[in-house]
């Protein structure tokens, strides 16, 4: 006998197998709650969340020193004679008002493993969860490879391992640094180099680019950003639009190539075009003018004919955009860190590296936004693509 009881439960076990059905048959709202949000839907929540400071400190990436207000530097003598080996009180208040995107470390502010961890300890703490950076290329520019005090394999340079002929080569000096970066908590290494080295007289890049024929460095550089990828490192290549046909060096002031564009297609563009292809996340920029391209002496990271007109737009490039250092002659000797900023973000850039004068730099930003001069949504096309590199 059927009893009203068993009738309720006949009846909830229906419905529930209705509902099972339906959500089996259909694929709209019964499965939407349990198919977790995409990579862009978390990163447009996020950006809703954030303030315009939030935003603008994530287009900062900055050297330690720029948090202690109460350091003045002139040249990198006076920062190497003066190390800054840990994170200050200064520091942290300076960074309450100032959340910075990411820090740089240089050869003078590592000592040994058990002061870089406990600095990378208080670096991660600081606001804006900045990531870690290092120039780690290899050769004569790696700030650990070329410490006493770490004991990790060194490589003679990236002209050498070029000249082997061996693209493997390549990715075993990218993942063995990519290897020792990442167990001492580095994020990412501006590295490799993706010059073509055409100028015998070049004093700043030489044996830093793998080869002066681009058929053989194109290989070189992908192979390298793979083996950094495969350790769990970020990389970054440098300088666009080429900084392999200079003869000064834009730390200390103005250098420019005279190439066309057509004579860039044929040979600095080859190395970048196969990093963009592979899938680079980072291309940093050069300080270099390149006259015969954009019809002035700016320097190619104030250029949007270069960064908006070339890389975006020719080349299809849609991810990050780093200036090299703001502090460098080249930009300090005809720019103020306040022009420099803005005028950068305003060529097409999505972070500045190392203004001279963070607060300056920083203050110019959020100055621009507020009088119209940046929008604020070209503020957080930048910001996008930043929290969708932080996000892997």
């Amino acid at each position: 006998m059927t009893t009203p009881k068993t009738l309720n439960r006949l009846s909830l076990l229906t419905t529930m197998l209705t509902v099972i059905l339906a959500c089996g048959l259909t694929t709209t709202s019964c499965s939407n709650y349990d198919e977790p949000s995409s990579p862009q839907d978390e990163v447009e929540a996020q950006l809703s969340k954030m303030t315009l400071r939030e935003k603008v400190g994530q287009m900062f990436y900055i050297r330690m020193e720029s948090l202690d207000t109460t350091i003045h530097w002139n040249t990198y003598t006076d920062l190497q004679e003066n190390p800054l080996f840990e994170v200050n009180q200064t520091m942290r208040d300076v960074n309450k008002r100032y959340p910075v995107g990411g820090l740089i470390l240089y050869a003078w502010n590592i000592d040994d493993e058990a002061q870089l961890a406990t600095l990378m300890s208080q670096i991660r703490s600081l606001n804006g969860q900045p990531l870690l950076c290092i120039d780690e290329e290899g050769g004569r520019v790696a700030r650990i490879a070329n410490n006493p005090n770490f004991n990790v394999k060194k490589y003679e340079s990236m002209g050498a391992i070029g000249a082997t002929g061996d693209a493997y080569n390549a990715y075993e000096c990218g993942n063995t640094i990519g290897t020792y970066l990442r167990r001492y908590g580095f994020d990412i290494d501006f590295a490799p180099v993706a010059d073509v080295n055409t100028n015998p007289e070049n004093v700043v890049i030489g044996p830093r680019a793998f080869s002066d024929d681009p058929a053989v460095a194109a290989p070189m550089v992908t192979n390298y950003l793979q083996g950094l990828k495969d350790a769990g490192v970020t990389g970054c290549i440098k300088h666009f639009p080429g900084h392999g046909d200079t003869k000064t060096d834009t730390h200390f002031g103005y250098a420019s190539t005279q190439k066309t564009w057509a004579e860039m297609m044929d040979c600095e563009m080859v190395t970048f075009k196969a990093g963009i292809q592979w899938g680079c996340q980072l291309i940093m920029t050069a300080h270099i003018a390149a006259p015969n391209v954009t019809g002035s002496d700016v320097p190619s990271t104030m250029s949007p004919i270069i960064l908006q007109d070339k890389l975006r737009g020719e080349l299809g490039y849609q991810n990050i955009i780093i200036t090299d250092a703001m502090e460098m002659g080249a930009i300090t000797q005809q720019y103020s860190s306040a022009e420099a900023a803005v005028g950068s973000i305003q060529a097409g850039v999505d972070i500045v590296l190392g203004p001279k004068n963070l607060v300056e730099a920083f203050d110019a930003v959020i100055a621009a936004v507020n009088n119209g001069t940046i929008s604020e949504e070209r503020i957080n096309q930048s910001v996008r693509r930043i929290l969708k590199l932080k996000m892997k």
